[in-house]
């Protein structure tokens, strides 16, 4: 029996491809950004029903399950849980505003780049919401498509060094991916992630694919040394391009950490863990000392998204509560931070025509609603208290105290560089020597419609996180669950356990109950 009661998503998925048709017929630029941006907040709008998600219930909601390929076992599966939800209501909120932000930048073929933004909505919608390995990496391949076209199209004058080196990046990564889906599908015996999800796997078997999968999910995050794509493509990219790589698809790497390898390779998971922290450790300084010593401000905030994406992937491995809190709430609080600062570089790139520190000094005189947003976005980045990033941080720093001391204490000089490169950078915007910015004009109403609504949830997630804490606890004491239960890895097996091993596993899981954190706070 297929479950087909929830259609949302599907909707959610399809309707930004229907609208691709429509922008085909229309010939007037003006007409083309109207439209799209229309479209995009339509997609917003019909994602409304999404807040009737229960936390209560558990497990995945809004499922909608149908035959796809039956013979070879595919099934158009879709639905989302505590984790997901986040992602795909990051992803619909953010999509007008990048619509906004490049409105007057993007000059020459403008169709074609509504078309790419309308088809990446689509891609990245599907990601965070498919419950079908083979769906999954479908949407996963999806959107290397689009943003491939917004670096070398619209991209800088090293726009196909940067977009060339992001393609091969992540289709190397994406193979591995492929490989372990594959392996999966031979030894579970299906592409269903929540049926894969309770099996039990050699240990063996699990470390294979955890490499598969970790070195996929690495690349795409990107944690050390797997980053050296991403800078170029942050600053080649369109403030569009940049937008969404930093708000939504750095969250495809940490997102199939916590939907693939942590419960489908638990042991493995375990077995790997002080790797993997290691990196993330790594992550954290390198970026934050190479941000340090950047001129140009767009190059600060890539190389600061891979310390803060280290963060994430930190939390992740630490297998408490406290941890994986931190890290989904870094991934969502990185894309509105991150996201916001990168519209806001565009914004005056559109002013002076630079992006180097020394062009842009001076302007708290002269643009000052424009250096009270940069301020606002300049502290979330650096974790200061009463902003949405300070929870984040906060929790993972916890986590890694409560795991080992010595964790908690190599995550300090991340913070204190994060804090020394964005109010170096802050201090010579605002109050440097004046170069053109005499001349310049303040925040327009466009940019006042794209930058309130990052700055509301800044302050609300900063200041009001518990309703978030409920939403995503139940999901991520299913993830600890998993994580929690004794490693089964027996020499020799290649497949899953018996079936009252896996009744227990799923039994495990469903009877994880949700945790109050305002039991705790």
């Amino acid at each position: 029996m297929f479950e087909t009661a929830h259609s949302v998503l599907t909707v959610l998925i399809f309707f930004p491809l229907a609208a691709c048709l429509g922008l085909i017929l229309l010939r007037h630029e003006t007409a083309i950004r109207y439209y799209t941006l229309g479209a995009l907040v339509l997609e917003l709008a019909l994602a409304m029903p999404l807040l009737g998600f229960d936390p209560a219930a558990g497990g995945f909601q809004f499922v909608q399950k149908v035959p796809w390929v039956e013979a070879w076992g595919l099934f158009y599966h879709v639905g989302l849980d505590g984790i997901s939800l986040f992602m795909v209501a990051l992803t619909v909120a953010i999509m007008p505003l990048c619509v906004l932000c490049s409105w007057r930048y993007i000059s020459r073929r403008v169709k074609e780049f509504h078309f790419c933004l309308l088809f990446m909505t689509s891609a990245c919608v599907g990601v965070f919401s498919a419950l079908d390995f083979v769906l999954f990496y479908i949407f996963w391949e999806a959107m290397l498509v689009p943003m491939y076209l917004l670096i070398a199209v619209w991209g800088g004058p090293d726009r196909r060094y940067a977009s060339i080196k992001f393609f091969l990046y992540t289709l190397a990564g994406s193979t591995l991916l492929l490989v372990a889906l594959i392996a999966f599908r031979y030894v579970g015996g299906t592409f269903s992630i929540p049926e894969l999800m309770t099996g039990d796997y050699a240990f063996g078997f699990q470390c294979w694919t955890f490499l598969a999968m970790a070195l996929a999910f690495a690349i795409k995050v990107p944690m050390f040394p797997f980053h050296t794509w991403l800078p170029a493509a942050h600053v080649q990219a369109p403030t569009a391009g940049s937008v969404i790589l930093a708000a939504i698809l750095l969250k495809m790497g940490t997102y199939g950490f916590l939907r693939f390898t942590l419960p489908l390779t638990p042991d493995a998971s375990h077995f790997f863990a002080p790797l993997m922290i290691a990196f993330s450790i790594a992550s954290i300084i390198y970026g934050g000392a190479v941000a340090l010593s950047q001129t140009d401000i767009k190059k600060i905030i890539a190389y600061s998204s891979v310390g803060h994406m280290g963060f994430v992937t930190l939390g992740i491995f630490l297998f408490n509560l406290r941890g994986l809190e931190g890290a989904l709430f870094q991934m969502l609080n990185h894309g509105i931070t991150t996201g916001a600062l990168f519209m806001m570089v565009g914004a005056v790139y559109e002013r002076s025509h630079s992006r180097e520190v020394t062009d842009n000094m001076g302007m708290g005189k002269y643009l000052p609603a424009y250096m009270g947003f940069w301020g606002l976005f300049a502290f979330s980045s650096f974790g200061f208290p009463g902003t949405n990033s300070f929870v984040g941080e906060l929790l993972v720093m916890l986590g890694a105290f409560e795991v080992k001391t010595w964790i908690g204490l190599a995550t300090v000089p991340g913070a204190l560089l994060a804090a020394a490169y964005m109010l170096r950078l802050t201090q010579k915007m605002a109050w440097g020597a004046p170069a053109n910015a005499a001349t310049w004009k303040d925040l327009n109403k466009r940019e006042w419609l794209y930058l309130l609504p990052l700055a509301f949830f800044v302050l609300y997630i900063g200041l009001a996180p518990t309703p978030l804490f409920k939403v995503m606890d139940p999901s991520l004491k299913t993830v600890t669950a998993r994580l929690q239960t004794e490693p089964t890895a027996v020499a020799g097996h290649s497949g899953p356990q018996s079936n009252e091993a896996s009744a227990k596993r799923a039994i495990l899981l469903t009877d994880a109950k949700p945790h109050n954190p305002a039991q705790e706070r």
